[in-house]
């Protein structure tokens, strides 16, 4: 039943998905031989629309390749590459210490990996049901029987959520880094990995790539004379370019894929293990204060000797353990109500310049950072206990990939805003639950005004209320909103947000006339465009012999 096995191509990939053979570390290309680079080229398009928009992560122009002094998070390691490996196919074919198996927290045969009972034979999965099962994020290890590997690791991946973004990145960490110590304690070198997430559990697939290349690249850089060889094993053309593109970014092979990679890798790329650090949750712990030894202090005349020593222990006692910043918190609540009702009749009693030029009631006064915190509490806890699935399908916003930049991506279509159709209460609630996860960390916005200003859309008062609501956190962590294809009209409602809502944050606004503007910012291949976006692109910029295919989204010449 042993077949020998295809050759590699020049790319480093190497097929097997239809037949069975037994590959050796060998004749699988490793990392740092390969030449393997992404290309981003669209196949019978227009001259017009050249790569230079859409361009690959590591073919950034020489005068980028500065670092202003940055160092690399991941520097060239030759040692660590040489134990990269990258294959097409399934790694149940290749000769190695041990495999990793992605199944359930029963170990079932129904939810493994696929092929691999088929191959391994029944004896795995009469082992398997001896171990009692296996929890999320941990590993266990079992014979490998008819298959050419010695061992089988199995893992179970977590199931993901938008609520439970770095809850499953780190579970999904933990499967990796579990999976790479197994095979250290067993003794073993060499292990192949397939993609531990799979789209039964919803795992979106770059972002847990992300995780899987730097838990591994982390782990090998504390225990790179334990292992020798780590396969990366793909099972479809998406993964595989995946893996492609993001290879260079945690295993530079040589300075200038450093030095590129410091500006393409995301904005969080994990701690010493590759987990994603959450600073809220981060303990912090401050030396304890130091007892002075106060000076005598000379008693008021008036004050009885009782009265006199009392002063002097609390004076001396308050001033050296409490702390300044506590004791400003404590503010009288008659105090604080007092100073609400100012600012609220001070708000009400001016003009409302931004209600007489039509743009909405603005009035009310600004709201602490503790009334932003409490306000955007309850809209979460409310929006996690909601069915907002009617909103989700109008595609209003949804989850892109990430900018030039490394950061996360939230897309806003203005034409699928349909005012009339649409509670803004509910849809309130939608936003906050979406943005969530986005907003801990830097991010950006994209917003697609094409075809737009045929909706009626929400005034300043609306979006005042909207940002306080999302907090200061959002405000803080925002990197830049781009708006493709604005209007006269949209362009003096952002001056209006600027002047009369956030200065600061409306002032990270970015236009762009057309698509190729907007993919000097964020990268073609990260962004889900709808069809009517690019026909509005070729209307608006002219475009004329030009047709867009609304499948691959592809620009051709008409015929």
């Amino acid at each position: 039943m042993i077949q020998p096995v295809a050759t590699a191509t020049s790319s480093g990939e190497v097929s097997a998905d239809t037949v069975d053979f037994v590959v050796t570390l060998d004749q699988v290309p490793r990392w740092i031989d390969a030449e393997i680079r992404s290309s981003l080229e669209y196949e019978n398009e227009d001259p017009s629309f050249s790569k230079s928009f859409c361009p690959d992560p590591l073919a950034s122009p020489r005068e980028a390749d500065g670092s202003n002094g940055i160092v690399s998070r991941f520097p060239v390691d030759h040692e660590i590459n040489s134990k990269i490996y990258l294959w097409r196919g399934l790694p149940w074919n290749i000769e190695v210490d041990a495999v990793v198996n992605s199944t359930n927290e029963n170990l079932d045969e129904a939810h493994s990996s696929q092929g691999l009972h088929a191959a391994a034979g029944p004896g795995l999965a009469e082992e398997c049901a001896t171990l009692g099962g296996c929890r999320t994020g941990m590993a266990k290890v079992t014979h490998a029987y008819d298959l050419p590997a010695r061992r089988v690791i199995h893992t179970v991946g977590p199931k993901y959520a938008v609520k439970y973004h770095t809850a499953a990145e780190n579970a999904l960490s933990h499967c990796y880094r579990s999976c790479l110590e197994l095979l250290i304690e067993s003794g073993l070198q060499s292990i192949a990995m397939g993609c531990i997430y799979t789209e039964t559990k919803n795992y979106p697939r770059e972002p847990a790539a992300h995780v899987a290349i730097r838990t591994v690249r982390r782990l090998l850089e504390k225990q790179k004379d334990k292992i020798t060889a780590v396969v990366f094993c793909t099972s479809t053309s998406t993964d595989t370019e995946i893996y492609k593109r993001l290879l260079p970014l945690y295993f530079p092979r040589d300075k200038h894929e450093e030095v590129v990679a410091i500006s393409k890798l995301p904005a969080d790329v994990g701690d010493e293990n590759g987990e994603t650090i959450i600073h809220e949750r981060q303990i912090r712990i401050k030396p304890l204060p130091q007892k002075t030894i106060p000076k005598p202090a000379q008693a008021p005349a008036e004050l009885p000797v009782s009265d006199v020593s009392l002063a002097q222990r609390n004076s001396s006692y308050l001033d050296t353990y409490l702390d300044p910043a506590f004791m400003s918190l404590m503010k009288d609540p008659d105090q604080r109500r007092q100073e609400q009702w100012e600012k609220t009749a001070q708000a009400r009693g001016g003009w409302n310049f931004a209600k007489i030029l039509g743009f909405g009631d603005l009035g009310g006064p600004p709201l602490s950072a503790a009334e932003e915190y409490s306000l955007h509490s309850r809209y979460l806890a409310k929006a996690n206990s909601l069915n907002l699935s009617e909103i989700a399908e109008m595609k209003i916003l949804y989850r892109g990939g990430v900018d030039s930049e490394g950061h996360p991506v939230m897309v806003v279509v203005g034409a699928h805003f349909l005012l009339r159709c649409l509670e803004l209460e509910r849809f309130i609630h939608y936003v906050v639950k979406e943005f969530e996860p986005l907003i801990q960390k830097p991010y950006t916005i994209v917003y697609f005004h094409s075809a737009a200003s045929l909706q009626f859309q929400p005034d300043l008062g609306w979006m005042r209320r909207l940002q306080q609501i999302l907090g200061r956190k959002h405000q803080r962590n925002l990197h830049a909103i781009y708006v493709l294809h604005p209007t006269l009209h949209l362009k003096a409602t952002i001056f209006a947000l600027q002047m009369f809502v956030d200065k600061l944050v409306w002032k990270k606004v970015v236009y762009a006339d057309r698509l190729l503007q907007l993919f000097k910012y964020v990268p073609r291949e990260q962004l889900t465009i709808p069809d009517f976006v690019f026909q509005h692109d070729l209307e608006v910029n002219g475009g004329k012999g030009l047709i867009v295919d609304p499948r691959t989204k592809y620009v051709y010449h008409r015929p």
